[in-house]
C-alpha cells in the first residue's frame, strides 16, 4: 500500500477500518462521498470539496464539477484506487469533503437551518407523488419546523443507519435526531447506503441522551414509540395530527425501558399471526423504519382492525 500519511492522498487512506476512520475524520473535520450521484449530492447540499481521487474513465462524466479544482483532483488507476482505498472501488470515484457543524437539536426542531434543502426536493418527490401519503406541509420548513421526526436510539450499524436516513428522506419526514450513541450518518457506509439521502435531510445528535426527549416534549411533540409488543396500539390507529416524533431503537434490544416508558405512546406494526405462530415476531429496524414512516406521513388515524380475544 502507498505511503499517504503526509500526501494528498491521506484522506483516503484505508477507508474500511472503521477505527481508524473514525479517528482520521473527527480530526480533520472529513467525510468521504464514494460514486458520481453521491458526490453530486454532497456538493448540491453545499458541502466543500477538499479533493477527488478518480480513476481516468470518471474524468469526463465528473468535468463539471472538477472544474476549478486545480491540483485537488487525484486521477490514478484502478490499482493505485484500490491500494489507497483498501478495497476495490467500483463506482470509480471518491471525494473528500468538509463536514459541516451540526445544528443543536432545537435548531432543527425550529425550523432554523435549511441543512440538506437543496437535494431534498429531488431525492422525495418522486416518492411521495407515487405513494400520496405525504401531505406537502408536514415536513415542516425553514423557520416553521417539521411536524414528522424519525429519533433514532442508538443505532450502531453504518449501513441501516444510512437505509434509514434514505427511507426519510424519501417519504417526506421532515428531519433526523440521532442519540449520542449512534453511528456517523456521514461515515462511508452510510452514505453510501442512503444513495446521497443523509444530505438531504435536517438532523441534529442530542447531547444528552437521559433527558434526550424533554427536548422533543417542550417543541410540542406527540412521542410514538415503535415496539414489537403485538398488544399495543397499531401505528395506523394513532390519530397523528399534530408535530409527531417516532422514536426507533437499536437493532438487536429496541428502545431502552426509559424512552418507552418517557414516550407519549407506544406503537407497533401488526404481524401475521400465521407468521408469529412460526416464530417470525418481528421486522429488521430497516424495514420496520420504512413502513413507520409510510404510516408517520399522515394527518388522521385509520380505525385499527378488531382484534381477536
Amino acid at each position: 500500500m502507498p505511503n499517504t500519511s503526509d500526501s494528498p492522498l491521506a484522506d483516503y487512506t484505508g477507508l474500511r477500518d472503521v477505527e481508524l476512520r473514525k479517528s482520521l475524520e473527527a480530526e480533520h473535520g472529513l467525510f468521504i462521498a464514494e460514486g458520481e450521484k453521491v458526490i453530486r449530492r454532497a456538493v448540491a447540499a453545499g458541502y466543500p470539496v477538499r479533493s477527488v481521487l478518480l480513476t481516468r474513465r470518471w474524468t469526463d462524466s465528473l468535468a463539471d464539477l472538477l472544474d476549478g479544482l486545480g491540483d485537488r483532483v487525484h486521477v490514478v488507476d484502478d490499482d493505485a484506487m484500490e491500494a489507497i482505498a483498501g478495497f476495490p472501488v467500483h463506482r470509480g470515484a471518491l471525494a473528500a469533503m468538509e463536514r459541516r457543524e451540526l445544528p443543536a437539536v432545537t435548531e432543527i426542531l425550529n425550523g432554523a437551518t435549511t441543512f440538506g434543502a437543496a437535494c431534498g426536493d429531488a431525492l422525495g418527490a418522486a416518492s411521495r407523488a407515487a405513494s400520496g401519503a405525504v401531505p406537502e406541509d408536514l415536513s415542516g420548513g425553514a423557520g416553521r419546523g417539521p411536524r414528522r421526526v424519525l429519533v433514532l436510539e442508538d443505532l450502531v450499524d453504518h449501513g441501516n443507519v444510512g437505509a434509514i436516513f434514505r427511507c426519510a428522506a424519501a417519504l417526506g419526514v421532515g428531519a433526523v435526531v440521532l442519540s449520542p450513541r449512534c453511528a456517523d450518518p456521514l461515515y462511508r457506509r452510510s452514505v453510501k447506503v442512503s444513495m446521497g439521502a443523509v444530505f438531504a435531510i435536517p438532523y441534529a445528535r442530542m447531547t444528552n441522551w437521559y433527558d434526550g426527549l424533554a427536548e422533543l416534549r417542550t417543541a410540542g411533540f406527540q412521542t410514538l414509540a415503535l415496539t414489537p409488543d403485538q398488544s399495543v396500539t397499531p401505528m395506523d390507529g394513532v390519530a397523528m395530527a399534530g408535530r409527531v416524533a417516532l422514536l426507533l431503537g437499536s437493532e438487536g434490544d429496541g428502545l431502552s425501558s426509559r424512552w418507552l416508558h418517557e414516550a407519549d405512546e407506544p406503537v407497533c406494526i401488526p404481524m401475521s399471526p400465521a407468521a408469529m405462530g412460526l416464530g417470525v415476531d418481528s421486522l429488521n429496524v430497516v424495514a420496520a423504519a420504512a413502513i413507520a414512516c409510510h404510516a408517520l406521513m399522515r394527518e388522521t388515524a385509520v380505525p385499527a382492525p378488531a382484534r381477536r380475544p
